[in-house]
């Protein structure tokens, strides 16, 4: 397990992105929670700030976008989707 940072216990925040990309791609906030909870590591994404978290799902592997936003102690879902095989 790795050693996560202080902001992967942050209360989550899902942005409207996720939110339509959730439904676009067919999962629940219940599962994006569950895939978080299960994650395996993370790495730094090419967007500064942002965070690739990576997981699995319905048997497949997945990545997870958040961004913390220390002004509100938030860890913010920007987007999940399936990882490149």
């Amino acid at each position: 397990m790795p050693d996560w940072p202080e902001w992967w216990s942050w209360e989550l925040a899902i942005i409207e992105h996720a939110e339509e990309r959730m439904q676009v791609r067919h999962f629940t906030e219940v599962e994006l929670r569950d895939m978080l909870e299960r994650a395996s590591g993370y790495r730094a994404g090419r967007v500064p700030g942002r965070w690739l978290i990576e997981t699995r799902h319905d048997g497949e592997a997945w990545i997870v976008v958040v961004e913390p936003n220390p002004a509100h102690r938030q860890l913010e879902v920007v987007t999940a989707f399936k990882a490149k095989k």
